[in-house]
């Protein structure tokens, strides 16, 4: 058995009012351009999953968000030929919450129902995390 790095990732599941946060991937993107998402990043060197996903919330879009700490799923994906851990959180934006500021990674956003942010993906596992999220709220 080699060397394989994995990549160990996150997403999150940010909820407000009952919607769900829907970003889609800018087009310069390696992987996945143009395809609608939720909020994902690396977990970094010696940072934790929670963390990661706190700060990946505000790096790609300014919010500030409670996290809920238990995650919501976790699956296995592949990044290219690269193996990846995916860990999905859910966290929740107040009502008046300001909203997003986008980041160079996403050229869009939506705040959707979640029968409309399952539409809009084309990750099926992430499509089964969405209806865990928002049944954990």
């Amino acid at each position: 058995m080699g060397n394989t790095r994995m990549i160990v990732a996150v997403s999150v599941v940010v909820v407000r009012a009952g919607r769900v946060l829907a970003m889609k991937r800018a087009a310069t993107k390696d992987a996945g351009a143009g395809a609608w998402e939720v909020v994902s990043g690396r977990v970094e060197a010696g940072e934790d999953p929670a963390s990661a996903a706190l700060r990946e919330v505000h790096e790609e879009t300014g919010l500030e968000v409670t996290l809920h700490p238990r995650p919501v799923d976790t699956y296995a994906a592949m990044r290219g030929s690269e193996p990846m851990v995916v860990i999905v959180f859910r966290a929740d934006a107040a009502d008046g919450a300001s909203d997003v500021r986008l980041s160079a990674e996403h050229d869009a956003f939506a705040w959707s129902t979640p029968e409309e942010a399952r539409a809009l993906t084309p990750f099926s596992r992430l499509r089964d995390a969405i209806d865990r999220a928002v049944a954990a709220g």
